[in-house]
C-alpha cells in the first residue's frame, strides 16, 4: 500500500466468507472465485473478516489461511484490509502482525466489547494507540455500535486520527449526525469511511473519503458509478442512484446482515452458501423478501 494515506479511499467491499455446506470448513476455491469477480468491478479495495465476512465466527488460523488466499488474487494496486478485532490489546497486536505477514495492507480494528461498559474513553484510546504503535501496517478504527455496543465519541476519534499509523475510521453507526460530529471534531482531517450503503451520498457530502459497503458486494458497478457521478459533479444523478440502492441496504444488509448478503449472492449466481452456526440461513419467506428487494433495486 502507498505510504501516503490517501491510498486508502474509494469503494471497498467487505467480502463474505464461503463455507463448505457439508463440513462447515472454509471453502477457498469459492472464496477466491468471488474475489476475482468483485475485482472485475470498479472497487478500490477488499476487506476480509469484517462483520459481513463473519469474522467473529472464524478461528485465527482460518483467518491467516484466508488472508493468503485473498492475497493470491488481489493485485498490489488494490488494497487488502483484514479485520483484526479482539478482546485484549495483546491479541489484536498479535493478529495485526500475523495478517501483515500474510499480506494485509491495513487492519480494521473494532473496540473491545465484552467489558465495554467497564472501559473508559481513555482505556479505548490506550488500546487503539498500543495497537497502532505495534502494527506493521496502518490501522482503521472500526465503529460498529450495533454489534460491539460501544460508542466512540468524536473527541476520541479526533485524537486517534492524529496517530501516524491510524489511517482512517470506518463508521457503521448509521448515524449521520455522529458522522458529521467526527468530521467537525477532526476539522475534516479524519479519513472517514461510511459503512452504511444507504448513506454513501450523504457521507460524501460530509467529507467521507470512501465507503466500506456490504451492499457493494451485490452492487459493485452501481456504487462505482455513484462515486464517478459524485466526483464528476453530477450530484442529481448520484443522488437518484443512491435513492434506488438505499432500500436494498436497509432490507437486506440492515435486516439480515451476512445471512441476507449470502442469500442474495446465491440468487445472483455467485458463491453465497450457508452462514456459520449459530447463524442460520434465511427462511423461504425471508428469501422471498430479499428477491423482491433485489428486483426492485434492479440488482437481479
Amino acid at each position: 500500500m502507498p505510504d501516503d494515506r490517501t491510498g486508502l479511499q474509494g469503494l471497498f467491499v467487505p467480502v463474505t466468507t464461503t463455507f463448505d455446506p457439508v463440513t462447515g470448513d472454509i471453502a477457498p476455491v469459492a472464496f477466491r472465485e468471488n474475489i476475482r469477480r468483485w475485482l472485475q468491478s470498479p472497487v478500490d479495495g477488499i476487506v476480509v473478516f469484517g462483520s459481513t465476512g463473519e469474522g467473529a465466527m472464524l478461528d485465527e488460523d482460518e483467518m491467516v489461511q484466508l488472508m493468503g488466499y485473498a492475497r493470491d488474487v488481489v493485485p498490489p494496486q488494490r488494497i487488502l484490509v483484514a479485520g483484526a478485532g479482539g478482546e485484549s490489546t495483546r491479541a489484536v497486536i498479535r493478529m495485526a502482525g500475523k495478517f501483515a505477514a500474510a499480506g494485509a495492507d491495513a487492519v480494521l480494528v473494532h473496540p473491545p466489547s465484552y467489558f465495554g461498559v467497564s472501559l473508559s474513553p481513555a482505556d479505548h484510546r490506550d488500546h487503539f494507540v498500543a495497537v497502532a504503535d505495534a502494527s506493521p501496517v496502518p490501522v482503521l478504527v472500526y465503529h460498529m455500535p450495533k454489534f460491539t455496543h460501544v460508542t466512540l465519541d468524536a473527541g476520541l476519534m479526533a485524537e486517534l486520527s492524529r496517530h501516524e499509523n491510524i489511517a482512517g475510521i470506518k463508521d457503521s453507526s448509521g448515524d449521520l449526525k455522529r458522522f458529521a460530529e467526527y468530521t467537525a471534531s477532526c476539522e475534516k482531517s479524519c479519513r472517514l469511511f461510511v459503512g452504511n450503503g444507504a448513506l454513501l451520498f450523504a457521507a460524501l457530502e460530509l467529507g467521507a473519503v470512501g465507503g466500506i459497503l456490504a451492499l457493494g458486494l451485490l452492487a459493485p458497478e452501481e456504487y462505482g458509478e455513484l462515486f464517478r457521478l459524485y466526483r464528476d459533479g453530477k450530484l442529481q444523478e448520484a443522488g437518484a442512484l443512491q435513492e434506488r440502492l438505499a432500500p436494498a441496504h436497509k432490507q437486506i444488509v440492515g435486516a439480515f446482515g451476512a445471512r441476507g448478503v449470502k442469500a442474495a449472492l446465491d440468487m445472483k449466481g455467485w458463491n453465497g452458501g450457508p452462514p456459520r452456526r449459530p447463524l442460520s440461513p434465511l427462511t423461504a419467506k425471508e428469501q422471498d423478501t430479499v428477491a423482491r428487494v433485489m428486483q426492485e433495486a434492479r440488482l437481479l
